[in-house]
Order: structure tokens, then C-alpha cells, then sequence
């Protein structure tokens, strides 16, 4: 997919956003942060989606170009910072925990004004400084290349609550079940079952987004009961999936 837009710099700012509200594509010569405190919010580039509820931001490379989707109404907090400044060093997308500390730094730094005083900048250093010590989240779904593998990873987007096996997807997709767990680890560095679970949190966030009960969401993305998803989901993501309602 190629870029629609170019922007120079990645803006510090707040938006809110509709639910289903896109970005379109695009890309930055600067560093960028998003982060969604209330909603939840995807980043999807070539190489494949990241997803964050409000206890995660995610991290975008100068020079990624991107997309974002919004699912539910969504406070999107941004920053900028100078690819010369990467407090990470990484350069690829990456979802980071977020802790009470940061995400009201964040906050801070998005809605109050650029004026260059001396105490915005000491909140930059702060956020920077935490931002150095958050943990990254395994929370992405890669593109597959391979076609049969891509196969199976639309089949089972498509309907997450899907049981089949693996040996039974590959039927379908003309492919045996060792070719498909060997493509799983060489494309995503997963295994099949970590690449499904993935892919069920990555619904269940849009779902609980959109205001959908815990039941009906563990029921939809394939998890045998509710408490089976919320262990699961606490797991992942340190609390309960009520909280993101």
C-alpha cells in the first residue's frame, strides 16, 4: 500500500475521534507516540496492525507510514519527537505499557499549550525518561506473505471463534499442517496457538470498545467460557476486561 500523505513533522496534539473514525494513510519525518485514553486504537502498516487499549501507547518510527482506527469514541493523545530523539531505539512500530505516571504525563504534555516554558520541558524529560522504562507489549498481528498462510489468517479474521485446527484450516488452504506451523514461526515468530490469541485480543479490544458485554465477547472470539477470556485477557493486559467498557 503506498503513502497518501506526507507530513513532515509529527504533531504533539489531541484529537478526538468517532468511533470508526480513520487517519489515513500517511507517514512523518519525526518520531510519533499514540496514545488512546479512552476508546481503543490500531495502527496498521505494511508489515502489519498494532492495537492499544488506554493502558498501552504505541510507537511509531520516523518514517513508517501508517493508518489509524479508532473503535469507540477515542481521546487520541500525539507526540512528536525529532528522529535525531529516540528514547527507545527502535525503529520499528512497538505497543508500550503504559502506567498511571506516563499516561498522565502524556495527557499533560498533549493538551496544554506549546509555549516553550520551562515546565513543559521538564515534563518532557519526564515523559522521555519514563518512556525508556515501558515494557513492550507483544500486542501485533503481522501480514502474512506467503499465500496460504494468508489464507488462513483471513479465515480465521473473519470469524475468530473458529475451532478448527490447524491441520484442518490447512486443508482448506492447500497447505499441510507442518508447512503452516513452520510459515507461522518464520513469518510471525509465533506459533499457531500465540498468533490465534493474538488475533482473539485483538477483537476483543474492538469489541469491548464498542460496548459489547464480556460474555458475548468471549463467546464471539472463541474462548470456551467468560472466565476462560478474562484470565487470558488479564494476562495480556494486567486487569480485567470490564475496565475497557
Amino acid at each position: 500500500m503506498s503513502d497518501s500523505r506526507h507530513q513532515p513533522a509529527a504533531p504533539t496534539a489531541l484529537r478526538r475521534l468517532m468511533s470508526g473514525a480513520r487517519i489515513d494513510r500517511h507517514r512523518h519525518d519525526d518520531h510519533q507516540i499514540v496514545y488512546a485514553a479512552s476508546g481503543v486504537l490500531s495502527v496498521s502498516t505494511d508489515s502489519g496492525t498494532w492495537i492499544a487499549p488506554a493502558t498501552r501507547a504505541i510507537w511509531i518510527p520516523a518514517g513508517t507510514s501508517h493508518e489509524h482506527r479508532a473503535y469507540g469514541r477515542t481521546d487520541l493523545h500525539l507526540v512528536g519527537l525529532p528522529a535525531s530523539d529516540n528514547p527507545l531505539e527502535l525503529d520499528t512500530p512497538a505497543v508500550l505499557s503504559v502506567g498511571p505516571l506516563l499516561r498522565e504525563l502524556i495527557i499533560a504534555y498533549t493538551t496544554e499549550p506549546s509555549d516553550g516554558s520551562a515546565e513543559r520541558a521538564r515534563i518532557r524529560a519526564v515523559l522521555l525518561d519514563r518512556l525508556r522504562h515501558s515494557p513492550q507489549q507483544p500486542l501485533r498481528l503481522p501480514t502474512a506473505r506467503d499465500g496460504r498462510l494468508a489464507a488462513v489468517c483471513a479465515a480465521l479474521d473473519a470469524d475468530p471463534a473458529d475451532n478448527r485446527s490447524l491441520a484442518e484450516l490447512g486443508a482448506e488452504a492447500g497447505a499441510s499442517e507442518r508447512t503452516l506451523s513452520r510459515l507461522f514461526r518464520a513469518e510471525f515468530a509465533m506459533t499457531f496457538p500465540q498468533w490465534r490469541t493474538q488475533l482473539r485480543l485483538h477483537h476483543a479490544l474492538v469489541l469491548l470498545a464498542e460496548d459489547h458485554p464480556v460474555t458475548t465477547v468471549a463467546h464471539r472470539c472463541g474462548w470456551a467460557s467468560p472466565s476462560a477470556f478474562i484470565d487470558v485477557f488479564r494476562q495480556a493486559f494486567g486487569h480485567t476486561p470490564g475496565r475497557n467498557r
